[in-house]
């Protein structure tokens, strides 16, 4: 990439802050210019062609708010890097609701917010090539995050393996189509197939299409994703689930890229690029046999880990500004904020979910709203798992009665209840999707399927709506 002609510019209050940037900006051969304040900052943004910005948030005259605010209605395009020193709950939620591309807190890392410029301008490359739609919502300044970041950078040109290892709701798919946007297949298809979503049958035919007469009512042929993958990457969700017998004829297709589709006697080659994903602990399943331990080191040639949302809190207001401004955009809703009390249960909630949930919570808390702020009763509506400090409706498992009451019970029906009750609650989580309900509670998509039809759910009903 040629970043010479790249033009980054810098408006903080502190001249020594303005030198320093401009110190380590220009090693790396940007071209930098900068503004003491938010009038000339803009002055200099609407006559000067720049690339990135980087701003601080607490500045005299112009506030950081209220300059990042005009930057984007003059340019949309171009991404803003807010610095403070002054970093508050609130104040990254609005700079990102605002649509800051990045909020880094001073005193910073120079190799944190170097890489945070670079990604931000190869991503500005790639929206302005219309392909940089999937890695949008791929946002967090933890340092695993920022790990994975440059991990993706080093292996998406390459065709080496990707393992993604993380739970329900951390966004596996959406690093896959990363990895996809930045390899030399981008141009080429993107497949996926879920291996928890079909039995082993449909999976089969699935991956590797079957010819007429494979089955009954196979009237003709049928190309197999694998095929449609062709040249392109080929991500495989919840590999886990495979049966055994599907893992010997998969652990064929990685070695020697090639396949017989069902009911076939002519072997087809395949070239693709493999990412595979998981939520559960496949090595775990190696060693109680399980999963072939061969396909697993076959997949497993670079592990990425997903940390759960729990485990970087620091990026809840960052992911909830940038849902809020998506949401309220997509629903012409002139929502601004959060109340104090709604951001005390964001940020005391353990989020089960991942970034699934709050994604999801946030859009029903935006579709709820009836003015410019979200407020408590907005979130968590169908009553989730308590916050670290307790924050929150009370968990399903605390109504449970403690003791069997003196005049018995009918525990049949009780236990249809509860059961009822916690399949409503995951398929709320996870906007009506049985995979990813059956993932948070540890059920194979089969059982989940009988169940849901079984008491009579209906899964349409908890899919948000815009």
């Amino acid at each position: 990439m040629n970043r010479r002609n790249k033009t980054i510019l810098v408006i903080d209050d502190e001249k020594s802050m303005r030198e320093y940037l401009k110190i380590i900006f220009r090693k790396d051969g940007y071209d930098v210019i900068s503004a003491g304040n938010g009038g000339d900052g803009l002055g200099l943004f609407e006559n000067n062609q720049v690339d990135l910005i980087i701003q601080d948030l607490k500045m005299p005259g112009l506030s950081g708010t209220d300059l990042l605010r005009a930057i984007r209605e003059r340019d949309e395009s171009v991404p803003v890097i807010v610095i403070t020193a002054y970093s508050t709950w609130d104040t990254a939620v609005e700079a990102m609701r605002l649509g800051a591309y990045g909020y880094i807190k001073k005193p910073f890392d120079n190799d944190n917010i170097k890489s945070v410029v670079q990604r931000a301008i190869e991503s500005r490359g790639l929206a302005q090539a219309g392909i940089d739609k999937d890695f949008a919502d791929i946002i967090g300044d933890h340092a695993g995050m920022r790990r994975i970041f440059d991990m993706i950078k080093r292996i998406a040109p390459t065709d080496v393996t990707v393992l993604i290892h993380g739970e329900s709701g951390t966004g596996k798919e959406l690093i896959a189509r990363a990895l996809h946007r930045g390899s030399l297949r981008a141009d080429k298809q993107f497949v996926t197939i879920n291996c928890g979503a079909f039995p082993d049958a449909l999976l089969e035919s699935e991956l590797f299409g079957h010819v007429k007469g494979a089955f009954t009512g196979s009237v003709g042929d049928k190309r197999g994703m694998l095929e449609v993958a062709h040249e392109g990457t080929f991500f495989l969700d919840e590999v886990g689930e495979m049966s055994p017998q599907m893992q010997v004829k998969f652990l064929r297709v990685m070695e020697n890229q090639e396949f017989k589709p069902v009911g076939g006697t002519t072997t087809r080659k395949v070239d693709v690029r493999f990412v595979t994903a998981t939520n559960r602990d496949l090595s775990g399943m190696v060693d109680n046999g399980l999963f072939r331990e061969d396909l697993y080191y076959r997949l497993n040639v670079i592990p990425i880990v997903l940390p759960p949302l729990r485990e970087r809190m620091e990026d809840v207001p960052l992911l909830a500004g940038h849902f809020l401004a998506k949401y309220a955009s997509k629903m012409k809703k002139d929502v601004r904020r959060l109340s104090p009390e709604a951001s005390r249960m964001l940020k005391n909630y353990d989020w089960p979910g991942n970034v699934r949930e709050l994604e999801n919570s946030i859009q029903r808390a935006v579709a709820l709203s009836d003015g410019d702020v979200i407020n408590a009763e907005h979130l968590f509506l169908h009553g989730t798992h308590p916050g670290r400090a307790g924050i929150g409706r009370a968990p399903l498992a605390d109504k449970i009665r403690p003791v069997l009451a003196a005049e018995g019970m009918d525990l049949e029906k009780e236990l249809e209840d509860l059961e009822r009750k916690y399949l409503s609650e995951a398929l709320s989580m996870c906007n009506g999707h049985l995979s990813k309900a059956a993932e948070l509670l540890n059920l194979t998509f089969r059982s989940i399927r009988y169940k849901v039809k079984k008491l009579g759910l209906d899964r349409k009903a908890f899919v948000a709506r815009n």
